[in-house]
């Protein structure tokens, strides 16, 4: 035990495990990178199961019996953890749900596992600090001190998980409106050689899924919903809901108002993925213009002093050698 808690508290060894830890953080990122095929028949699986519930659902329906409810059980540890200690009556966010979706959880399992991590990750955090703090290391500073740094970790448990949530809901967002304006110019051929709109939007989603499978999973979703929800606006204030994009909401609004009033779908889709497309346009080059200013720092710490030894170089040695 002493030559564990000797092993662990030397600099040295912490920083060896920081180093061993970031690469295989790095090897597990871009291992699962290369497995996109497996998780987007893992993503079709689960818009086809969910479209088999759907349909038995309907049948159910029509038949006068009982439907079954699309949720997904959760009778799990955490269910009965969280329902226990009422954590989700504590905690209650409306958002929570409607951010969940937009990550791209599905059912009720993800809420429960969002509060359970909520509660308990800022008291194992705080544990294994203090336990660090005032048995393992030999950390000489004062009381106050050790209490801020629980203290911190109780901050960053509590908010992890709420941070983990925006940063996942924004690069799913951020792959989705990169490949939207494809999908709508591969939707408004599909409509125009005279398919329905059920069967369009379900050959884009196959056909997109080699660019964004976030994007495929949703229009997945919503050919389910157009196909079995009693109201199809519905489904596309669904898309709109699961996606939060401004260029997704005008173009739910205008299939909405097609379905609703009978203009023809591809004029609008026509002006859509136009409008979507320049507003891709703009965001690049939003980011284009603030990469400048993003530079600025780190040219003067890294290539500055680089400039100034290679100019200054040798006339410091000439100036040595003539001092010998």
């Amino acid at each position: 035990m002493e030559d564990f808690i000797r092993f662990m508290t030397t600099p040295q060894n912490l920083l060896s495990i920081g180093v061993g830890v970031a690469v295989f953080a790095s090897l597990f990122t871009l291992l699962s990178g290369m497995g996109g095929g497996q998780s987007f028949e893992k993503r079709i699986k689960h818009v086809a199961d969910r479209r088999a519930d759907l349909r038995r659902r309907s049948r159910a329906s029509m038949q006068g019996s009982n439907t079954p409810s699309l949720r997904q059980t959760d009778e799990g540890f955490k269910k009965r953890v969280v329902d226990r200690l009422n954590i989700s009556t504590l905690l209650e966010d409306p958002k929570i749900t409607e951010q969940i979706m937009q990550a791209g959880f599905r059912g009720q399992r993800p809420v429960t596992t969002f509060y359970f991590f909520r509660v308990f990750t800022p008291l194992i955090l705080a544990a294994v600090v203090a336990f660090y703090l005032f048995v393992v290391t030999d950390f000489n500073a004062p009381l106050m001190t050790k209490i801020a740094g629980v203290a911190v970790a109780i901050a960053i448990g509590f908010y992890g998980p709420n941070i983990y949530l925006s940063n996942h809901i924004q690069k799913r967002r951020q792959k989705i409106v990169e490949a939207f304006p494809d999908a709508l110019d591969l939707l408004l051929i599909c409509v125009e050689s005279g398919m329905s709109i059920e069967a369009a939007i379900q050959k884009v989603s196959q056909e997109i899924g080699s660019q964004s499978l976030e994007l495929a999973e949703e229009l997945s979703l919503m050919s389910a919903e157009l196909s079995y929800l009693p109201d199809r606006r519905m489904a596309y204030d669904n898309l709109a809901k699961r996606t939060n994009h401004p260029g997704i909401k005008s173009v739910a609004t205008a299939m909405t108002q097609a379905e609703t009033y009978g203009t023809p779908l591809s004029t609008a889709l026509r002006t859509m993925a136009k409008e979507n497309r320049e507003l891709r346009l703009a965001t690049a080059e939003k980011k284009a213009a603030a990469l400048p200013a993003q530079l600025t720092v780190p040219m003067i710490i890294f290539f500055l002093p680089v400039l100034f030894v290679v100019i200054m170089g040798p006339a410091v040695i000439s100036i040595i050698d003539m001092m010998g």
